[in-house]
């Protein structure tokens, strides 16, 4: 049966929720989150909920572009995208309300909270409930005395290896050579990691909408620059 799609319904326009590319994740936001993942209130945010769980998170969402594309890959399993800038994560929320709207009884599987997931992604995942995490096209922090600063760092993996059941991926792509082997190397060197090989991780079904389904990535393209990805099993 053909797809009911309410035109009506108007796409929010990026150039209204414009804000500068990066933002500090040390700095001190004010940011409202669950004391333990117990206190998570998911029914907010999926309408039919049920008894499911979150299983994939996407770190960084960025506009959303990714996140929409997993919701439609993945309609059983439901999605969450994690932004720290305001505007950013507003627009993604209202994508989503709009997309429902449009497409009614879809796009219910996928849902945007703005937050810091370098602070607080504990509070909202118990361990092992990940299937997957992503990391696409993160803030590359080029000064050294910045690295710290990085999504992908020792301390990090150590929560990334709580909240990810054991057979979970970590997915990270960029189109910094140099990000893309510090990202490599410290997952590679964390003994809870291990990095599929390249020909495995082209089979992944992501594997062809990592690259090109984010706006940052489709930039890219447009631009001709060099992407690079990797996918680490969790152990």
């Amino acid at each position: 049966m053909e797809e009911a799609i309410d035109d009506h319904v108007k796409l929010p326009q990026k150039r209204f929720y414009r804000q500068r590319a990066h933002s500090n994740p040390i700095a001190d936001h004010s940011f409202d989150y669950p004391l333990l993942p117990e206190l998570s209130n998911w029914n907010e945010l999926y309408p039919n909920i049920g008894n499911r769980q979150v299983v994939f998170a996407d770190i960084g969402c960025g506009y959303g572009g990714f996140l929409v594309t997993l919701g439609e890959t993945f309609p059983d399993k439901l999605a969450i995208g994690m932004e720290i800038r305001v505007k950013v994560s507003d627009y993604v929320m209202d994508r989503i309300k709009a997309l429902r709207q449009r497409h009614k009884g879809k796009y219910e599987n996928i849902a945007c909270i703005r937050t810091n997931a370098m602070k607080y992604l504990p509070n909202y995942f118990r361990k092992h409930q990940l299937e997957k995490l992503f990391f696409l096209y993160p803030d590359p922090h080029f000064k050294k005395a910045k690295h710290k600063w990085r999504i992908i760092n020792p301390t990090l993996l150590s929560e990334y290896a709580y909240v990810l059941r054991p057979g979970g991926k970590i997915y990270t792509v960029t189109d910094v050579r140099e990000l893309h082997e510090w990202m490599c190397k410290h997952i590679e060197e964390h003994p809870c990691f291990k990095r599929l090989p390249d020909i495995e991780a082209q089979e992944d079904i992501l594997a062809p909408k990592l690259l090109d389904s984010s706006e940052e990535g489709q930039k890219v393209t447009r631009m001709s620059g060099e992407k690079f990805m990797a996918i680490f099993t969790r152990l």
